[in-house]
């Protein structure tokens, strides 16, 4: 019989419904019919794995929290069971079981925010099942692992483990696997900002799920789609459309996340009393499902709000919040989102040195999450798993095609003995064929040595071109040391950027900079920086590119210099010199665009890379001199040119690689008069807004074209 609970009483009897504080009221019915024909299997049970069973039973299939509770009494009823002198069989059974309840922990500690104990759980689970050859759950539970690092800011570790997950997917013919994992993917293309590629990954998603019928993950599907759409009305629509297959699915947890993308939508187009309304919603659901991750993101989407419609005070309590969960956490992308506004924030109470520090924060989180290595990564990834499926492919067709030989040459040979037993002419026949036949496999023989030796050479090769990949990738790692870091930038130029593009792994381009004190006191500080261009690209222009910056630091650390015509007149000098102890003739050198800025004060000499000052609307251009670092017909020395700036100037120095590009409708050079346009139209923006239009139109301009040299461009505004 069934324990009574009683009217006043506030928690179920933990004897028969084993966890604490369990308390029926708050379950819906579904819930509660699912917990009593579950626990009437379990008090019957004589062996571990029924009782296991009835747990999953709860586990699996209950929708309000406290399913977490079973998920841990069922792992331990797993680890004890398992301790016991079981049959093979009961040992299997336990050990699956024992797998798929380290998944389920790794999902609870990670909505908890424990996100070691989260990897921890996963990894143990993935290993349980690559044991048991247990390809369906090593893909589900690679698919959890991905999605965690995805949420710390590690995006090639993300792909990999997503793209395991695939391919384990594709060969059980998994649609409901295919489909998750397919998402994630599309997501991680979407934030990389490659919308045509999420698209294609999300559509592949939803059409598997409407296939499936699945409302839940539908709702999914179109949530992430419309995030691909933007603020616009289809983006509207298509969210709306998301929220109500969620609330019909019973989905909190993705009902909280549509709320989010609704009111972001309201907010974008002006409706901020709207969109907090939105946003209040997502923060009781995630409250009420303990979603700290989520909390922090709604925190931070309320504060945005009450921050367009002046309410500084509710919005400093609202991100306030949301960064300490971000930060407890250690999620980069919600700490960059509200230490972003918080600087705002900030700004606006005139509390200078926090919004300071929460601007720092911000870059310092953006910078580790748009990162260079990332989207080369997943390029990377995109290739090898494309070429892995081809491979499969190409080898089941090799396969058929040997069978349908096999099968020939099986029905030749019938065909043969039975003309050889009639025919005495086919006899004679027949011996003319066996010499051709002996011909052939001679030849064959040696076409298949052939095959091993060309195998032999492409492995060799291979292996070749993986040293010489290495060895690359670390002399990148050398040339990323000799260039300053961007927080050593920032210190000295504030309000700058710099757009730095190698073309290959390593480049011919550098940026250089440095500060020298004559009397050691910081208010006659001059700031030395540099855009600078070495003959070619990629391994021989890195490699000129140290010479050509090791020349820069001798001039300035070694002979004291501090004018930009003096040093360059030495770095030429100490160039050549290195150049000149090669027995072969070595005419390669720099164009260069060197500053020094001390107070309002600027200095500037240029080896055929101009400098260009932009004040009221006006690009003011100083030539450079017409002669490289290196050697020239005729060497003159370099001339320095003095201004005093006003507040509000920009200034910008850069290689040719940006207006050198080929692209457009036509496939023409990009040219100096559309930079100058292009620079012209976004001076009223922030520099670093400045760096990402400039970027974005480059790659825009390229289109599919290849990127034909090094790109970098520095801007300073005063």
């Amino acid at each position: 019989m069934l324990p009574i609970i009683g009217l006043g009483q506030d928690y179920a009897d933990k004897n028969y419904y084993l966890v604490d504080s369990l308390d029926l009221t708050q379950l819906s019915e579904e819930d509660k019919q699912l917990i009593v024909e579950s626990l009437k299997i379990f008090h019957l049970a004589n062996d571990d794995t029924s009782k296991v069973y009835a747990l999953s039973n709860i586990c699996e299939n209950m929708s309000h929290d406290d399913w977490s509770k079973y998920q841990f009494y069922q792992y331990q009823i797993i680890k004890e069971g398992l301790k016991k002198n079981n049959s093979l069989e009961v040992n299997d059974k336990l050990t699956a079981s024992l797998s798929g309840a380290l998944n389920n922990l790794g999902i609870i500690y990670e909505i908890k925010g424990d996100v070691k104990k989260a990897i921890n759980c996963y990894k143990k689970s993935i290993s349980i099942d690559k044991k048991r050859n247990d390809k369906k759950g090593v893909a589900f539970t690679l698919n959890n692992l991905g999605f965690v690092y995805d949420k710390q800011g590690d995006i090639p570790k993300a792909l990999e483990i997503y793209h395991q997950s695939l391919k384990f997917l594709e060969e059980n013919k998994d649609k409901y696997g295919m489909g998750v994992t397919l998402n994630n993917i599309g997501l991680i293309y979407k934030y990389q900002g490659d919308s045509s590629k999420a698209l294609e990954y999300l559509n592949r998603s939803l059409k598997l799920r409407e296939e499936l019928g699945d409302k839940s993950e539908m709702a999914n599907a179109l949530n992430n789609i419309g995030l691909v759409y933007g603020v616009s009305d289809k983006a509207l629509e298509i969210h709306k459309k998301s929220l109500q297959l969620r609330q019909e699915a019973g989905d909190k947890y993705g009902s909280a996340f549509s709320y989010i993308n609704i009111g972001n939508i309201y907010l974008l187009q002006g409706e901020a009393l709207k969109a907090i309304d939105f946003f209040q919603k997502s923060l009781d659901l995630r409250k009420e499902i303990g979603d700290k991750s989520g909390i922090a993101i709604s925190l931070s989407h309320i504060g945005r709000a009450n921050l367009a419609l002046g309410n500084t005070n509710e919005a400093k309590i609202n991100l306030e919040n949301s960064l300490k969960i971000a930060q407890e956490l250690g999620y980069p992308t919600e700490i960059q989102s509200a230490s972003e506004l918080l600087s705002k924030v900030y700004e606006e109470k005139s509390e200078y040195s926090k919004s300071l520090k929460m601007y720092k924060l911000f870059i310092q989180m953006r910078d580790s999450l748009n990162n260079e290595e990332s989207q080369k990564a997943t390029a990377k990834q995109q290739a090898k798993y494309e070429y892995e499926k081809q491979k499969v492919l190409d080898d089941a067709k090799h396969d058929k095609q040997l069978a349908i030989e096999k099968e020939a040459k099986a029905k030749q040979k019938i065909i043969t003995y039975s003309i050889a037993l009639g025919l005495f002419l086919v006899g004679i026949f027949l011996l003319v064929v066996f010499n051709r036949l002996k011909v052939t496999r001679k030849q064959k023989g040696i076409i298949e040595k052939q095959k091993a030796e060309v195998e032999l050479a492409h492995s060799e090769l291979e292996e070749k071109n993986q040293e010489i990949m290495d060895s690359i990738t670390y002399a990148k790692r050398i040339q990323n040391a000799i260039l300053p870091p961007l927080k050593v930038v920032k210190e000295y130029l504030q309000d700058s950027f710099i757009l730095y593009k190698p073309k290959d792994i390593v480049a011919g381009d550098f940026y250089w900079l440095e500060s020298v004190s004559p009397t050691g006191n910081k208010k006659d500080t001059a700031i030395l920086f540099a855009a600078a261009d070495c003959t070619g690209h990629g391994v021989p222009g890195a490699m000129v590119s140290v010479v050509c910056n090791n020349g820069l630091n001798r001039s300035v650390r070694e002979y004291g210099l501090t004018d930009p015509g003096k040093i360059l007149n030495k770095t030429r000098e100490i160039v050549i010199a290195e150049f000149e102890k090669s027995e072969d003739e070595v005419k390669d050198g720099m164009d260069i665009a060197l500053c020094s800025l001390e107070g309002s004060t600027l200095k500037y000499a240029g080896a055929n890379n101009p400098l260009w000052i932009i004040r009221n609307g006006e690009i003011i251009e100083t030539k450079a001199d017409k002669q490289p670092i290196g050697k020239f017909d005729e060497l003159l020395p370099y001339t320095t040119h003095i201004f005093e700036l006003q507040k509000g100037d920009s200034i910008y120095i850069f290689s040719d690689g940006y207006v050198d590009q080929f692209g457009g409708e036509k496939g023409k050079k990009f040219k100096a008069k559309a930079f100058r346009e292009l620079l012209l139209s976004i001076q009223n923006e922030p520099m670093e807004e400045q760096k990402t239009i400039i970027d974005e139109n480059f790659e825009n301009w390229r289109g599919n074209l290849e990127q034909i040299d090094d790109v970098c461009v520095i801007g300073v505004k005063i």
